[in-house]
């Protein structure tokens, strides 16, 4: 999708942005799981993409199985997967950066929940008391081997 990869970097950001670090992956993204789209066209009209493009990222989301394609007697339609319903949170954690950093007029969207209407945000939260934290370190997780992280300390 960038035409790049990370394969020097041990870290789930940069192997996350390999697939849906493209801006034109995420308006697509965002298109289908909060307005529903899921037809080639209806993606381009909403976007104004060209089609080319489109067409890349479109191929690109189903090759990392985060969109299927599923066919109807009279269209395809790209689907979003569990991993690709998954990226949810991803854009209301952006949009909630965007609201407060690039929205001077307030807020253009605000996502609600589908069983109260409340509004929904993200939210940091810590595993062991629930806590908002105010500051966030990074430690080694299992994935990291040892040698790299002792390497990036120098």
């Amino acid at each position: 999708m960038l035409g790049r990869t990370y394969d020097g970097e041990v870290c789930s950001i940069a192997r996350s942005l390999e697939v849906i670090g493209e801006r034109w992956t995420l308006l697509i993204i965002r298109n289908a799981l909060f307005a529903g789209v899921t037809r080639f066209g209806d993606f381009q009209r909403r976007l104004g993409i060209a089609t080319n493009v489109l067409t890349s990222r479109l191929d690109g989301l189903v090759a990392a199985d985060v969109m299927e394609k599923s066919h109807t007697t009279t269209n395809t339609e790209y689907l979003l997967t569990e991993k690709g319903r998954d990226l949810s949170g991803v854009l209301v954690a952006l949009t909630d950066w965007g609201d407060r950093w690039a929205a001077p007029d307030g807020p253009p969207i605000i996502y609600r929940h589908g069983n109260c209407d409340g509004a929904v945000h993200s939210r940091l939260a810590c595993d062991t008391c629930g806590g908002q934290p105010d500051a966030v370190t990074a430690s080694p997780g299992p994935g990291m081997p040892e040698e790299r992280w002792t390497g990036a300390a120098e």
